[in-house]
């Protein structure tokens, strides 16, 4: 397996697990056609469905780790090389 693709899959999980972790913790009402969704600074301590506002924050460090991964990988790509 290809290294840049083996070190962007494992940045883009362990940026996962660690958004999923640390997410905060979240209500979400919905009424009818309104949604209302309050957020604390504590890190979510159940294991419930999570919100839109949570999931967005999983997506960003899975995003953050694919890229810390990709850039890891050109690195030693290019250590390689020479």
């Amino acid at each position: 397996m290809n290294l840049k693709i083996a070190l962007v899959v494992l940045g883009v999980l362990i940026g996962g697990l660690i958004g999923y972790l640390q997410r905060p913790e979240s209500a979400e009402i919905n009424i009818g056609p309104i949604k209302l969704e309050v957020q604390t600074d504590q890190p979510a301590q159940g294991r419930g469905p999570l919100t839109s506002g949570q999931m967005r924050y999983v997506v960003i460090f899975a995003v953050i780790g694919g890229v810390v991964g990709l850039a890891i990988a050109m690195v030693a790509d290019r250590r390689k090389r020479t």
